[in-house]
């Protein structure tokens, strides 16, 4: 039987084709006890959408996306480019097979490229040719860790692990986070949203507010700060059917490296 895997899982939540029945059934046995996870998987790619309008009126034209997971509608790249021409993005994620439907959908598009590589070891990812041949690290470049971090356990340092990334950063650069967190889930729902990814490749772990927090040293925070996910910049007019704030269970910033 197929292994259950978050990436594809995370597909099914956005109501995607590409997963497996493994998926589909471990998606369907957490909604039931925790119907909220559909709704933190909907807000998170709304924020990924908006920190990426955000980014590219800022002037941001390099994105390097941490495990970016499989390819679905309103990926970094066509958002940024219908702001910035120019824009280019480099992906980044340790599953062979989401690395490979990466890669067979984009084939042809210029200035995007997809690297396998697991986001635990900064080395690895800042010395990828597709990597290195794309980015110019000598200007600012956006980091973004959307809903990656939660797949961090502790015994790997997250904090450190993030503290990597901005130390190959120049001043002007940015980081976008995203990370689950209990803000109507029970202790129990938060057992089972754990428990459902245990049989993956990349257990999650939800993190208190003040734990998140912590992932963010050196970056001076861009307003409204760390917040619940639909309250970073809200747009109404394209969120209209947005859901409710608490609901997503999911917290947000984005850090400006001054």
């Amino acid at each position: 039987m197929q292994r259950p895997n978050a990436a594809r899982m995370f597909d099914y939540y956005l109501g995607g084709t590409a997963n497996f029945a493994a998926d589909r059934q471990a998606v369907d046995r957490l909604v039931a006890d925790v119907p909220e996870a559909r709704v933190y998987a909907r807000a998170t790619r709304a924020f990924l959408g908006r920190l990426i309008r955000f980014l590219s009126h800022r002037g941001i034209d390099q994105f390097l996306d941490l495990g970016s997971g499989m390819p679905t509608v309103g990926n970094v790249h066509e958002i940024a480019r219908r702001c910035r021409s120019d824009a280019r993005v480099a992906y980044v994620d340790v599953e062979p097979e989401v690395v490979a439907h990466a890669r067979q959908l984009l084939r042809g598009v210029d200035n995007v490229t997809v690297t396998q590589a697991d986001i635990r070891e900064p080395e690895t990812v800042l010395s990828a040719p597709e990597v290195t041949e794309l980015l110019d690290f000598t200007r600012p470049v956006a980091v973004l860790a959307v809903s990656i971090l939660p797949y961090v356990p502790d015994a790997d340092d997250p904090a450190s692990l993030v503290a990597a990334y901005r130390d190959n950063c120049v001043p002007g650069s940015y980081l976008a986070v995203s990370h689950s967190t209990p803000l109507t889930m029970t202790e129990e729902q938060v057992r089972h949203s754990e428990s459902a990814y245990q049989g993956t490749r990349t257990p999650l772990a939800v993190r208190e507010i003040e734990r998140i927090r912590e992932l963010l040293p050196g970056y001076s925070l861009v307003e409204p700060g760390l917040v619940p996910l639909p309250q970073w910049r809200p747009e109404p007019d394209i969120n209209a059917q947005q859901d409710a704030t608490a609901s997503a269970n999911a917290v947000g910033a984005l850090g400006y490296l001054p």
